[in-house]
């Protein structure tokens, strides 16, 4: 018995050794009154200034699936910043709520384009940050935002969405304002995304000359980089599931459009 206490011992603590490096702490920051409360995480083995990375979250707020995705990225040797786009870090349990709160973002372009700087401001203070390699990925709700701000013409160099929403709220962008390159990941099936969208976001790019792909993952739906997606498809009814396929190989293509753009 003894034996099998001390190997169990030994293999926590092996296991507590290769995950010690990577670090997540909360940053507490600002927008004019609003107090954000976001997320930074990165691998403390890593010496050497890195690229950062500003993350946009679902509709749902700051969940686990963020904090995932976040670790992941610092693990491929970025500093990872959790953005908070709704303030004191709300989160809903559900549409309705998500709706409301995604909503009250969106539907105001400068309160958006105010929180992401806010946001992609601390990512820049970070000690571990060369904050001249600064990027932004977002899901859902936060894939919108991040196009948005490429749009824009945020002081970005590579941009990518996954499963993003297309409810541009920005401007046209003029010809040569956009600084990103923009990577768009999304499922072929996705039913909250309409093909005209995918017209004006192309027509839109290709007058502004933007370098930007687009990936469509043929049978993927909504949400298909979340693993809590289908249960929460099947709570609320709604068009949303994992797909461990799509997830897969939208994050590869990702790992490659981040490393050119911000490793080089």
């Amino acid at each position: 018995m003894r034996t099998k206490i001390v190997g169990t011992l030994c293999a926590f603590a092996m296991v507590t050794s290769a995950n010690a490096a990577i670090r997540e702490q909360p940053v507490t920051y600002t927008d004019g009154e609003t107090t954000m409360k976001g997320f930074v995480v990165y691998d403390d083995a890593i010496q050497a200034k890195r690229p950062g990375i500003v993350m946009v979250h679902e509709w749902w707020g700051i969940t686990n699936h963020m904090h995932s995705e976040a670790r992941k990225f610092a693990e491929q040797g970025y500093t990872a910043f959790i953005a908070d786009m709704y303030g004191d870090a709300k989160t809903a349990d559900n549409p309705k709520d998500a709706g409301a709160l995604s909503s009250s973002v969106m539907e105001n372009p400068q309160a958006m384009e105010q929180r992401f700087n806010a946001a992609r401001g601390e990512l820049a203070k970070q000690a571990s940050v060369n904050p001249q390699r600064i990027g932004a990925v977002g899901y859902c709700f936060g894939g919108a935002v991040v196009l948005n701000m490429a749009r824009a013409g945020a002081d970005l160099a590579a941009v990518a969405g996954f499963h993003a929403t297309l409810g541009l709220n920005t401007p046209a962008p003029a010809p040569g304002s956009v600084k990103a390159k923009i990577l768009v990941l999304n499922g072929a099936d996705d039913a909250f995304v309409k093909r005209e969208q995918y017209d004006a976001l192309k027509k839109d790019f290709d007058a502004a000359k933007a370098d930007y792909r687009v990936i469509e993952y043929p049978g993927a739906v909504h949400a298909f980089t979340n693993p809590e997606a289908t249960e929460l498809g099947k709570k609320f009814n709604l068009p949303i599931r994992y797909d461990a396929k799509a997830d897969q190989e939208s994050k590869a293509e990702a790992a490659k459009f981040f490393a050119a753009d911000l490793k080089k």
